[in-house]
């Protein structure tokens, strides 16, 4: 576990979830207690059916769990900020218009949106494609608009679902490297859902690792890597320890 001794943002206890399938229900977490540290980028990984993706809706509030508790320090109600692994834009509306969305339905004035909304263009490199429309964009750009449009309305927590599980492995090793410094310009706290252990490494300060369903937290590895993170870091010989390490619990 973590020694950081700050006040945690986010403290999860005993979560476990189990959904109704006629057999005696399916078992998808079990018993899953962390923390999580302001401005502190944290990766959970795990073999498919691990419960990764159940954890992070159950933080978002968009599904219960089944027993357990999430405390958010500081916030009854906290902001939060969620990309799934696919873009999800409205294909009617540009990307300026796609990103204020949030800040449409918090009512927010329509000229404090559009500059808030372009200040995040700015921040994930989209100058120029503010009138675009989604269908003219890459699947690396779509991502970019999806990540400001869960920026825009400043939100405590950014969670990230696989978010660049659906591209080539080119544009996402890209990706990484623009998420790394999107985070390090923004300071957000992160919780990220990854299937890739060399984007887990890139990317965290730690690494919680699930086990096989029900998905329980095997390991909690912290990152020791420099920031900012560069590609050539990723052949270091402490990178491919770090990743030995995360690929032993795994399997």
């Amino acid at each position: 576990m973590t020694n950081d001794t700050r006040q945690p943002v986010v403290s999860v206890r005993s979560l476990s979830a189990t959904f109704p399938d006629g057999n005696g229900g399916l078992h998808a977490l079990g018993a899953v207690s962390f923390v999580v540290h302001p401005q502190e980028f944290v990766c959970v990984l795990g073999p498919s059916g691990s419960g990764k993706s159940t954890l992070l809706r159950i933080l978002a509030g968009l599904l219960p769990p089944t027993s357990g508790e999430i405390n958010f320090e500081g916030h009854h109600q906290p902001r939060i900020g969620f990309v799934f692994q696919q873009a999800n834009l409205m294909p009617w509306r540009t990307v300026s218009q796609n990103i204020m969305l949030p800040l449409e339905v918090e009512k927010v004035p329509y000229e404090e949106a559009c500059q808030k909304a372009q200040k995040l263009i700015e921040l994930v490199g989209l100058d120029g494609f503010e009138k675009a429309l989604p269908r003219d964009l890459s699947g690396g750009m779509a991502q970019r608009v999806a990540l400001a449009r869960a920026l825009v309305h400043d939100p405590d927590i950014l969670l990230l679902d696989e978010p660049f599980g659906s591209l080539d492995a080119l544009t996402r090793e890209r990706m990484w490297t623009e998420l790394s410094r999107i985070w390090q310009a923004d300071q957000k706290t992160v919780i990220m859902v990854t299937h890739s252990i060399g984007e887990a490494l890139f990317l965290a300060d730690r690494v919680l690792v699930l086990t096989a369903r029900p998905g329980r937290i095997k390991l909690d590895l912290p990152v020791d890597l420099p920031r900012p993170r560069e590609e050539e870091m990723r052949y270091t010989q402490h990178f491919g320890r770090l990743a030995r390490r995360l690929k032993d619990a795994i399997e």
